[in-house]
């Protein structure tokens, strides 16, 4: 079987290295970027999606790159706390929780498609449309534009769509659909080298829906006793929906949004005054779709369920999608079968997610904070019952498949015989 997977982000990468695993070795990475640069910043690879890397072999080397985060507490804007529970393997996961700066993940997950598939990433290949989508297709063709303006076709049994939020593919399945969905809310992400905070393993959030700060570490500490800190500041009726995704703005502006908090176990002004880069985004998503299979062609990744950030999820989905459309291809009596179960198993699953994190997913304990006491509180649980807080967390675990027990519990997307 011939595979083409469109996009070599984080779900593309980890859908070669799934199905090399599963036995798949004639299999294309098409690129549209001319070169692969260690772009972005952090993200958090939740303990589900630490499981799969396990299981592919290559997790200890994730590992190398980041951070174990070891608990994740949230803030109302006074830094009064209203929520703190342990994350990974502190919380009873087999697997811990992992954050990692994207870009280095990604060169990371290109290098082991190098290894372990040989020269199969194919740079400056556009994805403009794919032939076998059609209902009872049995081969697919992908149509690429290529930098210099000419044009490019690669010819397989099964084309991958994992070119991101604007897939090429997704517009082809649903061509009235437009542009991403923007909630209102602007992000500014940046790392920054800083003192630790807390115990120097903590994620923390701080805020509510109309303003956020997000930050946890990614690297260190180094000799001098600091730590890259990844963080996010949003603000909701700042910016708009058409944002270059990669603008770098000032700092001190930013800074000047979040004027007064300041707490005596973090300074957040001084932390987005001390950004090594302060990039722009808007946050947005997309509608669920009726489908991801069309014939030949499916839809992974951000190009199948783009949501948003809240519950740090994005990328843990991508190569939870990545696994299962590997597995099921490698154990199902046939390409059809396959796609139909990889979809009636993944897509309902994050249409689920999709409206929790709409909702604020995990973070909505912060809302209600904000809504019932938005002066603050002398305990919290004056405001939110100990009950409500731990059923907003585990609600969210459930959805988003990291709900510890069932986890440990699941039975493994690893192919016992490798498919020829």
């Amino acid at each position: 079987m011939k595979i083409i997977i469109a996009g070599a982000g984080i779900g593309g990468l980890a859908a070669a290295l799934s199905l090399e695993a599963a036995g798949f070795r004639d299999i294309v990475v098409a690129e549209r970027s001319p070169e692969l640069l260690p772009l972005g910043v952090g993200l958090n690879l939740l303990p589900h999606a630490v499981r799969e890397l396990t299981e592919l072999g290559v997790a200890d080397r994730v590992a190398e790159l980041g951070v174990e985060p070891n608990s994740l507490s949230y803030y109302n804007r006074h830094g009064q706390l209203i929520w703190s529970e342990p994350r990974g393997r502190a919380a009873g996961y087999a697997w811990p929780q992992l954050s990692v700066h994207r870009g280095r993940l990604q060169m990371l997950l290109r290098d082991l498609v190098t290894e372990r598939l040989g020269d199969v990433i194919r740079l400056g290949h556009r994805l403009v449309a794919v032939d076998g989508t059609q209902d009872g297709a049995t081969s697919a063709t992908a149509r690429f534009a290529l930098p210099d303006g000419a044009k490019a076709t690669i010819a397989g049994d099964l084309v991958i769509g994992a070119d991101g939020i604007r897939s090429a593919l997704r517009a082809q399945f649903a061509p009235g659909e437009g542009d991403p969905v923007w909630s209102g809310l602007t992000l500014w992400r940046g790392t920054a080298l800083m003192d630790p905070f807390l115990d120097g393993r903590s994620m923390v959030m701080v805020g509510d829906g109309e303003q956020k700060f997000v930050a946890y570490p990614l690297a260190g500490p180094f000799e001098d006793g600091r730590v890259r800190v990844n963080f996010i500041a949003e603000q909701r009726g700042a910016g708009v929906a058409e944002a270059d995704w990669n603008r770098s703005v000032e700092r001190e502006p930013i800074a000047q949004l979040f004027d007064g908090w300041r707490y005596d176990w973090l300074d957040i002004p001084a932390i987005i005054e001390r950004a090594e880069e302060l990039l722009e985004y808007p946050m947005v998503d997309r509608d669920r779709l009726p489908g991801w299979v069309h014939g030949r062609a499916v839809l992974l990744g951000d190009a199948a369920h783009a949501m948003y950030p809240n519950g740090s999820n994005g990328g843990s989905q991508a190569i939870l999608d990545a696994r299962t459309l590997a597995y099921q291809l490698a154990t199902a009596g046939s390409i059809d079968a396959a796609l139909s179960a990889y979809d009636a198993e993944r897509r309902p699953a994050t249409a689920a997610l999709l409206d929790l994190t709409r909702q604020t997913g995990p973070e909505r304990v912060m809302q209600i904070s904000r809504e019932r006491a938005p002066e603050g509180f002398a305990d919290v649980h004056d405001v939110i019952s100990d009950d409500e807080l731990q059923q907003i967390a585990l609600e969210y675990k459930r959805a988003a498949g990291f709900d510890p027990s069932r986890l440990n519990a699941r039975s493994t997307l690893s192919v016992p015989q490798a498919h020829g």
